[in-house]
């Protein structure tokens, strides 16, 4: 990969790390998302009129409950992501995540209904579906070439092998 691509690629890498670094702090150290209702309240949010049909019943059925497990499994989920994506240690598995992550969030809420053309589905999904795209970006290729504990470590070892 060029340098430009490399550096581009890895800015991406760390911005949308820190990004979940942010939607993970408030859930992770606030009890409201995790056990104050938060993340019900949000899942009947996207029940009132957000999910794909085919989710629904996955939203109802299995979802809310399981509520307070899978709160949890979000908060520490985005926080695990985004240290991933900001340090460079396992990029891809978490880029994997992350696009299922996304995937699942776009299915639960941004169905723009069904008398809807075509290009509203992709205009609706616009928040989730870009962050999906550079999580596949990150899958696909080796972000985790520049700026990382992977490169440093890389760069340390090699350096210690010169001197000897």
């Amino acid at each position: 990969m060029s340098t430009t691509s490399a550096r581009s690629l890895t800015a991406l890498r760390i911005a949308i790390g820190c990004l979940f670094l942010i939607f993970a702090q408030y859930k992770v150290f606030g009890m409201q998302f995790t056990r104050g209702g938060g993340f019900q309240h949000w899942i009947n949010v996207f029940l009132q009129g957000g999910a794909y049909p085919f989710m629904v019943p996955v939203l109802r059925g299995f979802v809310l409950p399981h509520a307070t497990l899978i709160a949890f499994l979000v908060a520490y989920g985005e926080l695990a992501i985004g240290l991933a994506l900001v340090f460079g240690i396992l990029v891809r598995p978490a880029s994997v995540c992350g696009m299922v992550y996304m995937l699942a969030l776009l299915f639960s809420s941004n169905y723009p209904g069904t008398n809807a053309p075509v290009w509203q589905y992709f205009g609706a999904s616009l928040d989730h579906s870009v962050l999906a795209l550079c999580f596949g970006a990150f899958a696909l290729t080796n972000p985790e070439e520049l700026w990382s504990i992977v490169s440093l470590r890389r760069r340390s070892l090699m350096g210690d092998n010169r001197g000897a």
